[in-house]
């Protein structure tokens, strides 16, 4: 059998300690699938002292994580410690520079820097894997990149963040509004103490860059992916989706419009979205990460699961670490990095869609009249209107409406016309409806 596969860790929380756990629980299952042994040689962490429920004492400890990278006794160097920039990028850089394979679970690294790490894993031959980076324990990079290696996707979409996950599918389970969700959410440990990359769509959006990328064959461009949280979402928005026939779920999608990745122009938008009952996505309750690839010939196709957690995560790296010691890593974003296309940004003016539409708005005769009448000049059909009562302080009243199928321009067009009322008693609410 070919000699060990010798790593270095860079983090042990409860991911890198979980990656230590796996190797020794299923040591003889990941031997044979990998046709030699993986073994941990050296760790790094911020805290010696610590205990963390495993034995480290046959590890060597480096103090100074960048030593890592140029380790005669290391093969690859597992990255577990985040952070887009910082120490993680320099020992990213470091152990590509060094000919080492690289494995990490950092989206947002990857996101943010992902082209020049493949760019240098190409230049010194080392692989460069990131299973873990996007929907945990799902594999959804892998099933991207090799099971739908052979068709044109259209779209890729999904639920790609477990907080917001569970904080909405709560509201709708309980009835309760979004604030008592998210304190729950801390509560559980689903939700950090600064909230704010998941609840603003941030988490979500570098994974849905990486997910295009890989799927479209095209360059990461984070920054045009386009992105709004669930801040906004009420209770009343929950309920009112349910009468209608829908659930409300933050949303990803990525699609390639007018082509394909060498003439098309691509669209990337988290949002929260009103998804309708029989579709796959509104039975995705908790915690729990989907990704939707539509392909040409494969059709429609589901990868469900833990988006998150030490054993998910864990299995993902590990994973990633077999192929590495098959030889098998292949091409990080589905086509060699120098192949990779430079995609058009869509305009997502030009989305034909259907849009939930909630106003706050002040209790006085006329306000209807106004909101109505700003629609029809700016060419949106209204499919149904609801206007709900007065709030507890008894000034506000919420109206609701839902539109026929429509470009998005005309929709921004009609808020621009209402931009400034002293009807509106806070910004709109905008929710496209996905179709089924």
């Amino acid at each position: 059998m070919a000699e060990p596969l010798r790593l270095a860790i860079a983090g042990l929380g409860t991911v890198g300690t979980g990656v230590i756990r796996l190797l020794e629980a299923n040591r003889e299952v990941v031997e044979r699938r990998a046709g030699r042994a993986i073994e941990v040689v050296a760790v790094n962490a911020r805290e010696r002292g610590k205990d963390r429920g495993v034995d480290l004492s046959r590890f060597a400890w480096v103090d100074d994580m960048q030593a890592m990278a140029t380790r005669a006794d290391v093969d690859v160097v597992v990255e577990l410690v985040g952070g887009s920039d910082g120490p993680a990028l320099t020992l990213a850089r470091s152990a590509l520079d060094a000919g080492k394979g690289f494995v990490t679970a950092n989206k947002a690294m990857v996101a943010h820097h992902g082209m020049e790490l493949a760019e240098l894993a190409a230049i010194k031959s080392a692989p460069f894997a990131f299973e873990a980076a996007v929907a945990g324990g799902i594999p959804v990079v892998k099933g991207l990149r090799e099971g739908t290696a052979a068709n044109a996707l259209t779209r890729i979409y999904g639920i790609l963040n477990g907080t917001c996950n569970y904080i909405l599918s709560e509201m709708e389970r309980t009835g309760a509004d979004f604030g008592e969700m998210l304190s729950a959410a801390q509560e559980k440990g689903y939700a950090e103490a600064d909230p704010t990359f998941d609840i603003e769509g941030v988490d979500a959006a570098h994974k849905l860059a990486i997910l295009a990328a890989i799927g479209f064959g095209t360059r990461i461009d984070f920054e045009a992916v386009r992105c709004s949280g669930i801040t906004q979402v009420s209770a009343t928005d929950i309920a009112q989706a349910d009468a209608l026939g829908y659930v409300v779920r933050l949303v990803g999608i990525a699609s390639m419009e007018n082509g394909d990745e060498a003439t098309g122009r691509l669209l990337q938008r988290v949002r929260p979205c009103l998804v309708p009952f029989r579709h796959p996505l509104a039975a995705v309750t908790g915690p729990t990460n989907a990704v939707v690839a539509e392909g040409d010939f494969s059709g429609r196709l589901l990868f469900q699961g833990a988006g998150a957690g030490d054993k998910p995560t864990a299995s993902a790296v590990v994973a990633d670490l077999i192929d590495i010691a098959r030889g098998q890593a292949g091409a990080p974003f589905s086509v060699p990095v120098n192949q990779l296309a430079t995609a058009e940004q869509g305009d997502p003016g030009e989305r034909m869609g259907r849009d939930y539409i909630r106003f706050t708005v002040a209790d006085r005769p006329g306000v209807l009249a106004e909101i109505t009448a700003a629609m029809r000049d700016a060419g949106v059909s209204i499919e149904s209107l609801i206007q709900r009562g007065r709030d507890r302080d008894g000034g506000e009243v919420q109206v609701a409406m839902v539109t026929h199928e429509g470009p998005e321009r005309c929709v921004t067009a009609a808020l621009e016309l209402l931009e400034g009322s002293p009807s509106l008693a806070a910004d709109p609410l905008v929710m496209p409806i996905l179709g089924n």
